[in-house]
C-alpha cells in the first residue's frame, strides 16, 4: 500500500508540474526531479521484497545484489543533493527575491541536476566496488529485505576497516556537509523572515517545514543504518531504519509538498513587494 501510494502521489506531482505552465519554476523543476527519484528509490527494493515474500523464493544473484546496492546508494545520494539544492532555492527565493531569476536560471538548474547525477554515479560506484572486492566466506543470508553495504560487511571474512573508514568519511563529508548547508540556509531564512510583516514568518515557516521534516527523517534513518556498530546492531532495528530511508521520504514527499503548494506560491510575491518598496532598490531593479 505504501508503494502504490508513493507511485500515485509522485506521478500526480510529475503530471501537474509538467502540464501547468505556471509551475515551470526552479522549485517545481527540482520537486519534479525529486518525485522521479523517489519512484526509482522505492521501486528498487519494495517490489522485489514483495515478490520474495509472496513466492517464498528469497535468493538473489551476486550481480543482482551489486546492482541493488549501486542503485540504492545512487538514488539516496542524489536525493540528498536535490534536497540540499531545494534548500538553496528557498533561501534565494525568500532572502534574495530580486536576484532569484538570475541565480536560479534554467541553465543553472540543469547543470546542478547533471552534477548531482554524476556525483551520485561516482559515489555509488566507489562504495559498490569497495564492497564487492571483499571475500564472503561466512553465511550467505543477508539479514535485510534488500542488499545493502552494512549487511554485507557483517558477512565478510576480509578486513573491512577500510570500508568502514570510507563510510564514516563519506558520511561526515557528504551527509554532514549537506546537512550543514541546509541548516545554514534555513537559519538565514528564519533570520530574514522575522523582519517581515507578521504574516510573512508564518508563511515561510509553513513552506520550509515539509523540507525540514523530510530531510530530518531521511538523514537520521540513513545515518543510523550506516554508522551503527555491527556488534550492537539489531536486525529488526536495521530493517526498520532501512525501511524509513527507502520508503518513508518517497511516500511523504508528495503529501507534504502538495499540501503546501498554495503557500509556496503565495510566499514570494509579498516578499518581493517588500524588497522593492525602498526607492534605491526599486531603481536598482
Amino acid at each position: 500500500m505504501t508503494y502504490l501510494g508513493t507511485l500515485l502521489g509522485n506521478l500526480l506531482i510529475i503530471t501537474v508540474t509538467t502540464a501547468d505552465q505556471n509551475l515551470h519554476t526552479p522549485m517545481y523543476f527540482f520537486l519534479r526531479n525529486l518525485s522521479i527519484l523517489d519512484m526509482c528509490l522505492i521501486s528498487i527494493t519494495v517490489p522485489n521484497a514483495c515478490v520474495n515474500s509472496l513466492t517464498g523464493n528469497r535468493a538473489i544473484s551476486v550481480a543482482g545484489c551489486a546492482t541493488q546496492i549501486f542503485l540504492v546508494i545512487f538514488c539516496a545520494s542524489v536525493e540528498l543533493l536535490f534536497l540540499t539544492i531545494m534548500a538553496w532555492d528557498r533561501y534565494v527565493a525568500i532572502c534574495q527575491p530580486l536576484q532569484y531569476p538570475l541565480v536560479m536560471n534554467p541553465q543553472f538548474c540543469v547543470r546542478m541536476t547533471l552534477a548531482s547525477l554524476l556525483s551520485g554515479l561516482l559515489y555509488a560506484g566507489v562504495h559498490t566496488g569497495n564492497t564487492f572486492r571483499l571475500s564472503f566466506c561466512q553465511s550467505k543470508v543477508v539479514h535485510q529485505f534488500f542488499c545493502d553495504v552494512p549487511s554485507l560487511l557483517r558477512l565478510s571474512c576480509s578486513d573491512t576497516t577500510s570500508n568502514k573508514v570510507l563510510i564514516l568519511v563519506s558520511a561526515v563529508v557528504i551527509c554532514g556537509g549537506c546537512f550543514l548547508f541546509i541548516v545554514v540556509s534555513y537559519f538565514r531564512i528564519f533570520s530574514a523572515v522575522l523582519k517581515f510583516p507578521i504574516r510573512a514568518p508564518g508563511k515561510a515557516f509553513s513552506t520550509c517545514t515539509p523540507h525540514i521534516l523530510v530531510v530530518s527523517v531521511f538523514l537520521s534513518s540513513i545515518t543510523g543504518v550506516y554508522l551503527r556498530s555491527s556488534a550492537t546492531s539489531d536486525t529488526l532495528d536495521d530493517m526498520l531504519l532501512s525501511a524509513f530511508y527507502t520508503m518513508v521520504p518517497p511516500f511523504l514527499n508528495p503529501l507534504l509538498y502538495s499540501l503546501r503548494n498554495k503557500q509556496c506560491q503565495l510566499l514570494v510575491p509579498p516578499i518581493g513587494i517588500i524588497s522593492v518598496a525602498h526607492p534605491g532598490q526599486q531603481l536598482a531593479s
